[in-house]
């Protein structure tokens, strides 16, 4: 498990705004700062999906590369905090996750509740909100794509998806993923599965559905991109898809409540 720099929140890959979207890991890494040792787990729990998203840092990063757009990452593990759950959310730190009693959150008070908020989740949103403004200083109005994965059974039910599209009200960018991914025969392809889009308060509500950019989610299976040879594959088929959509004029228009533009 590598240790996170205490002042360290999140990561930037440079990259032209004007390719009209913005790449996010909200789960990227499952380091933590030194000062908070393990939070009294054992080591081997951080190479659970309860620490990160296994695969997804590499796929993020291999991706923006490729489409040769900016993204962000978080640096930390959600078990510190997580990034993509709003601040009034009774999940925000965790105290038990997929049976790992979480001890190091177990009792902590609301300064130090409100100090891993302002050191780590903030800097981050901060840094979405940034990037979302100056594309749209330079005239561009940007699509917003989460990159998360999933375990590939939970409990001792099998998921039979490979990929998952996740959206809530808007489905100006949702659907022609899902109809991208299902153009690919080997697929199965969820939609609002293994999770739903819709949770308040989460990235891509705060960033996406309220300020009426076109956004989603998805959730590739992590036994797919444990391994660089899967991770190559995925960042293939995500370029692809994407490459094909990106320039739809619908999606690079701010939609507010009750569509308006």
């Amino acid at each position: 498990m590598p240790a996170a720099a205490a002042n360290e929140s999140y990561i930037r890959i440079d990259g032209d705004v004007k390719r009209g979207i913005i790449l996010l890991a909200d789960h990227a890494r499952n380091a933590l700062p030194l000062r908070y040792g393990t939070l009294g787990l054992d080591r081997k729990q951080f190479s659970r999906h309860i620490a990160y998203d296994i695969g997804a840092e590499q796929v993020t990063t291999g991706l923006a590369r490729r489409l040769q757009c900016p993204a962000l990452l978080t640096l930390f593990s959600r078990l510190l905090i997580d990034p993509n759950r709003g601040i009034d959310d009774p999940t925000l730190v965790m105290r038990l996750s997929d049976g790992a009693v979480i001890s190091g959150n177990a009792y902590i008070d609301e300064a130090e509740r409100a100090y891993r908020i302002a050191q780590f989740h903030a800097p981050y949103h901060s840094a979405i909100t940034r990037e979302i403004d100056a594309a749209l200083a330079e005239g561009t109005v940007p699509v917003l794509f989460s990159v998360h994965s999933f375990t590939p059974h939970w409990r001792t039910l099998p998921r039979p998806w490979h990929v998952g599209v996740l959206w809530d009200e808007d489905r100006r960018f949702s659907d022609p993923l899902i109809a991208g991914f299902s153009a690919m025969e080997d697929l199965v392809v969820g939609d609002n599965e293994p999770y739903s889009g819709a949770l308040e308060g989460d990235t891509l509500n705060v960033h996406g559905t309220r300020r009426g950019l076109a956004h989603v989610l998805i959730e590739i299976r992590q036994d797919l991109i444990a391994h660089q040879s899967g991770v190559d594959e995925w960042i293939d088929r995500l370029a692809r898809v994407l490459e094909a959509i990106l320039n739809g004029p619908e999606l690079h228009r701010a939609i507010r409540a009750g569509g308006r533009t």
